[in-house]
């Protein structure tokens, strides 16, 4: 294997701390610098610094996150606002972090929670926003109390509350725990469950640059991609694209669990392979072999051991066939069956669906029953291509991308090892008792 190149921890740095979640450990090592210089910094040039650097959204699709709060709508000056622009502007993270094998976010805001307020103080400068939710999910009690205490600290230094260190500008934050719904990662389905309703994502257009939380324009970012913007603040655009790829430059958190020996997190620049991910957590668990794995969670479409030396960044999952989602990297050996590991994630997004469409309400439902029954050994070989006809109703026609999540790992699990699917079927044919009753048949006959 290949060495890692070495990385200076950034999002990471403090996570091992004594006490590291406290506002005077994160202060003791340069915490709420990057706030002042933000502060003193025009919103506009904040935007066309996180443009610069080229940030892209650590939650799963990607999009540059600059350029998202470039949307929403601002009153030039000297202008009177009208429309949109009149309207109060809103900032919104997704801390309802559900994607299976997904664990970044909650040891992020474990260990060093101020690293996000920071991150939501500068963003909310940036954006004219005065009001942020911080919505979490709501099954992480400790890391709801953990944010409680951080933002309490954040107010009583000064760092949030009204006139923030006497530039006039004012700023609350609210944690929000949400009931545990994995659609509710969905970031306008998130938006009506802050506003108390039930969680279902919304037609678009109107985007929530435009008509987000209370209709009005707001801005939804994932917690690792807000806790980098003080690094970015503090270190120019310039040191951020030292890391990382050209088109995804910058650090990322790989979540890595499973068949490894030391599952966890581990701070890399995004490029990195799983090669060299394997080599930092110590190679596959008991040495047996890799079998197959996902780069972004069980929404992504699955890899093998032919993919160890693919860049993991946006560019480089998507050319070899999958997505970089969230970097949740499960690892698989080679004693896991893929059938049964795509029944599993099915039978996940048959609960999870919200049911506000019918491909994936529908879809999902009878994924799920197909492959439980190919896995009990009831299915026949017609049941593969009725699978890949169900995921081509589901694929590009569901409301939101839950629909396309669920079919990703059906897929792309017959693409590389249809053979098992057609083992389980013959396997069926072949049970004694089936032959036994086909003896039976025969004999009455």
């Amino acid at each position: 294997m290949t060495t890692p190149d070495p990385l200076t921890p950034v999002l990471t740095k403090r996570w091992l701390g004594p006490e590291s979640w406290t506002l005077r450990h994160y202060t003791e090592l340069g915490g709420y610098d990057a706030l002042r210089t933000a502060l003193a910094t025009p919103p506009d040039d904040l935007i066309a610094l996180v443009k610069d650097s080229g940030l892209r959204g650590r939650g799963g699709a990607g999009f540059p996150t600059g350029m998202k709060w470039s949307f929403i709508p601002q009153a030039k000056p000297g202008e009177e606002p009208t429309g949109p622009a009149a309207k109060p502007k809103y900032l919104v993270i997704n801390a309802d972090e559900g994607e299976p094998g997904t664990c970044k976010d909650v040891p992020l805001m474990m260990a060093d929670p101020h690293s996000l307020i920071e991150g939501c103080i500068i963003t909310s400068w940036a954006i004219r926003a005065h009001f942020c939710a911080i919505y979490v999910r709501g099954e992480v009690v400790h890391v709801l109390r953990r944010l409680h205490a951080a933002v309490r600290e954040a107010y009583d230094a000064g760092h949030l509350g009204k006139d923030i260190h006497g530039t006039g500008f004012d700023l609350d934050i609210v944690v929000h725990a949400g009931a545990g719904a994995y659609i509710c990662g969905e970031e306008t389905a998130l938006l009506d469950s802050l506003e108390g309703r039930r969680g279902q994502p919304r037609l678009k257009p109107p985007f929530p640059a435009t008509a987000g939380l209370y209709a009005a324009p707001t801005v939804v970012n994932n917690v690792e991609t807000i806790a980098t913007v003080p690094s970015i603040v503090a270190g120019g655009k310039d040191w951020f694209r030292t890391m990382g790829r050209e088109r995804s430059p910058g650090p990322k958190i790989y979540s890595l669990s499973g068949h490894v020996e030391r599952p966890g997190q581990y701070e890399a620049p995004l490029g990195t392979t799983l090669r060299q991910l394997l080599e930092l957590a110590g190679g596959m668990k008991d040495g047996i072999p890799l079998k197959f794995w996902t780069p972004g969670g069980s929404s992504t479409p699955l890899l093998t051991d032919e993919h160890l030396d693919v860049p993991l960044d946006f560019e480089g999952a998507t050319e070899a066939g999958s997505m970089l989602g969230t970097t949740a990297l499960m690892i698989f050996n080679e004693t896991v069956s893929v059938p049964w590991a795509v029944m599993k994630w099915t039978e996940f997004y048959e609960h999870e669906s919200c049911g506000k469409c019918t491909p994936c309400r529908e879809g999902c439902y009878w994924l799920a029953g197909i492959l439980r029954r190919m896995v009990d050994g009831e299915g026949t070989e017609a049941d593969i291509d009725t699978l890949l006809d169900v995921c081509d109703n589901v694929l590009g026609r569901s409301f939101c991308a839950l629909g396309d999540g669920a079919v990703s790992p059906i897929t792309s699990g017959i693409k590389y090892f249809r053979q098992e699917f057609v083992d389980l079927c013959t396997a069926q044919r072949t049970h004694p008792e089936v032959e036994r009753i086909a003896e039976l048949s025969g004999a009455s006959a």
